[in-house]
């Protein structure tokens, strides 16, 4: 089991990588979208239900083999391993999740993508297949000692707030898009759509040595915005792997969002996903609560027992990258890279006492 920390576009510099390895990291979970354009350099990004994360600009320069390559080689210079990119933009395929008139277009760039992605050596791809992505959180002083975390709340719950035209995943990559919102569809449709884009990446994946790493539905609504979710209680993990089975059919496991689901037990969710070799990373996070109401906070202050979930991992023979994911800000100077090494020393070394028993 391995410690990694996960980086957004802006963050991957050589400082952040020194920062990592430094903290006992021996790992990078990449971003190469940055999609919290209003986040500030503490790392929490603004995910309230009103705000829109900005145009993507369906950069593609930053997913050729070379520029990957070249990430790859400078977090290597580093004494770090890339282990994983995680999520599309939504410009390459906000038609494959839309079903829109450019999806088998935009299904053959992401065919391209993962092709990038395995012949410069990164083993892992993430993704999240939603439509309305992540929000409705609010930034407060959730977390012990009036450290700000993000939290997730009734009202919230309950606004649906439609998607406009031209927006997926909080993202507009249609700025001249017609007035109007996302049309409404249900959740039988939107499985068809994701069993579409299993069938054509996964096989495309094999060929590559890619693992297609699916990330829970965050917050884990059956609804959010007027939208269905895929993912949003622990018994639909297994759908999703049953659909196209693979070894390159697995998951981003979120074990702050697991814990958050209104139904289930993580830690047997825990067990039965790593006996059957589907979780590629862990963003191995804590939270008091469950929707509709719950709030992420320290590590070792949730209603998680982190060391019992390890145990399960170790017994099961899970062999990947641990990260942090997001976590409080520390009142100083640094809150971002304060709160990061806080997790992430508390993560060292319960790893290091699982990893030894």
């Amino acid at each position: 089991m391995k410690l990694g920390i996960g980086l957004y576009r802006h963050m991957l510099t050589r400082e952040n990588y020194r920062f990592a390895k430094q903290a006992g990291c021996t790992h990078i979970i990449a971003h190469l979208v940055d999609y919290f354009p209003t986040m500030s350099k503490d790392g929490i990004p603004a995910t309230d239900a009103t705000n829109n994360w900005g145009i993507t600009s369906g950069n593609m320069e930053d997913w050729s083999y070379e520029s990957l390559r070249k990430l790859k080689d400078e977090i290597n210079e580093e004494g770090l391993e890339l282990y994983a990119i995680e999520n599309f933009d939504p410009a390459h395929w906000h038609d494959v999740l839309l079903n829109g008139p450019r999806r088998d277009e935009q299904i053959e760039l992401l065919k391209s993508i993962i092709r990038n992605v395995g012949k410069a050596g990164i083993p892992v791809m993430g993704y999240n297949f939603s439509l309305a992505g992540v929000w409705g959180h609010t930034k407060g002083e959730f977390a012990r000692g009036g450290a700000v975390s993000v939290g997730f709340t009734p009202s919230n719950a309950n606004d649906q707030t439609p998607i406009p035209q031209g927006e997926v995943w909080n993202m507009t990559y249609d700025p001249q898009a017609p007035e109007g919102t996302m049309p409404q569809i249900s959740e039988g449709e939107l499985w068809e759509r994701y069993t579409y884009f299993l069938k054509e990446l996964v096989p495309v994946a094999e060929e590559t040595g890619v693992r297609l790493a699916a990330h829970p539905d965050d917050p884990p609504m059956p609804q959010l915005r007027g939208t269905p979710r895929l993912v949003y209680q622990p018994h639909l993990f297994q759908k999703m792997l049953d659909s196209v089975p693979s070894h390159a059919n697995a998951l981003d496991f979120c074990m702050g969002t697991v814990q958050e689901m209104s139904e289930g037990n993580l830690y047997e969710t825990i067990d039965q996903l790593t006996k059957q070799n589907k979780i590629c990373y862990v963003h191995f996070r804590n939270v008091i609560g469950k929707v509709p109401e719950y709030r992420e906070v320290f590590v070792d202050e949730g209603d998680i027992d982190m060391i019992k979930a390890l145990r399960i991992y170790k017994k099961n023979n899970f062999d990947g990258v641990f990260i942090p994911d997001h976590t409080p800000q520390i009142s100083c100077n640094a809150p971002w890279h304060a709160g990061m090494a806080y997790a992430l020393g508390y993560m060292k070394a319960a790893l290091s006492i699982v990893n030894n028993e």
